[in-house]
């Protein structure tokens, strides 16, 4: 299978979608791959798969490789003779954060008809919002951390006891969040969520918590991963998950009670389905008092959570077969017609 690994994006994990997009070449080893990178300034371009390393894109050298333009059937470069198609059977979207998991790519890719793995719009418009996360679980029935929210220009107080952890709404691999003990460190820590966003939430910080990442999809049947509880130190900050993104080999199970894999497992499929059809996501979720709380939904989860799956490349082989398509909507100007005909009669 021709898969093309589109990643990179005008993005605050820029970086952290090249470390994933390197590391898919250890995983898909049966697959012919195609890398296309987006550039902080949104063009595209081809990248030699033998030659790909992180120094290619800090110094500036894939602007020698072919510049790609986005056209109905698939991505395209100009030759002498016209466009020339880029072979592809299916494309990924590695693209974290801003652009890749908040719709723009996948309204593209709709609006192109090119088959792509990745939550498609509403998907990515509810998981990439921390704020809309928590409304979309609630109307679920998937309960989730309690949270207080705060925009740029409201007063700087909250009623929850410290400790808190602020994060802003709209990015992952905790930046820009910060543990909050007392009230004195709450001003400095909205400043910098607010370097990165104009919004932010606030969460109860809760010292030792358990923590399980489930992830999967759905083809003709759910495929999901084992259950990891990650190993960690307070929280997990962006160098620590820096380096768990280039993870290529599988992680061991977390040693958990049935009936608690279950409850998992079940508000995983509760999230998924149907909203992230045609994805592979992540779903992190803590355990408070014997219960189930989702922490947050991983649309575009680092290395696409390679790590926890027995046989990644057969799911996503699979899940290429099984992808969700747009109906046919045929227009025949019938009412246009109607209209003309009742003119010419007049």
């Amino acid at each position: 299978m021709n898969i093309t690994i589109l990643f990179g994006g005008s993005s605050y994990e820029h970086e952290i979608s090249i470390v994933s997009a390197i590391t898919m070449k250890k995983v898909l080893k049966k697959s012919t791959l195609t890398y296309i990178f987006v550039s902080d300034d949104r063009a595209f371009y081809l990248v030699d798969t033998d030659k790909i390393n992180a120094k290619l894109f800090s110094s500036g050298a894939y602007k020698k490789g072919k510049k790609l333009t986005l056209k109905k059937g698939g991505f395209f470069s100009d030759t002498l003779f016209g466009s020339k198609v880029v072979t592809s059977d299916v494309t990924l979207n590695l693209i974290h954060g801003r652009d890749g998991e908040d719709g723009k790519i996948a309204a593209m890719m709709d609006f192109y008809s090119i088959p792509y793995i990745s939550p498609r719009l509403e998907a990515s418009a509810l998981s990439y919002n921390k704020l809309y996360t928590k409304f979309l679980a609630q109307n679920l029935g998937v309960k989730t951390v309690p949270y207080e929210y705060l925009s740029q220009g409201d007063e700087r107080k909250i009623v929850m006891p410290y400790p808190v952890i602020v994060k802003p709404v709209r990015l992952g691999s905790s930046i820009g969040v910060s543990i909050v003990r007392d009230v004195s460190e709450l001003d400095y820590a909205l400043d910098v969520a607010f370097e990165f966003d104009a919004e932010v939430i606030v969460e109860p910080f809760i010292e030792g918590v358990k923590e399980f990442n489930q992830a999967g999809c759905y083809t003709d049947k759910w495929e999901l991963s084992l259950i990891e509880e990650p190993q960690k130190e307070v929280f997990l900050d962006f160098e620590k998950k820096y380096m768990d993104f280039a993870r290529d080999s599988q992680v061991l199970e977390a040693q958990i009670p049935d009936a608690l894999k279950t409850k998992i497992q079940e508000s995983f499929k509760t999230i998924y389905d149907p909203l992230f059809k045609g994805s592979i996501i992540r779903c992190d979720f803590f355990v408070v008092d014997n219960e189930v709380l989702l922490n947050e939904i991983n649309p575009i989860p680092g290395s696409m959570a390679n790590y926890l799956f027995e046989n990644f490349e057969a799911m996503v082989y699979r899940l290429s077969g099984h992808l969700p398509k747009e109906s046919k909507i045929k227009i025949d100007y019938q009412y246009i017609h109607s209209i003309q005909s009742a003119k010419g009669k007049a």
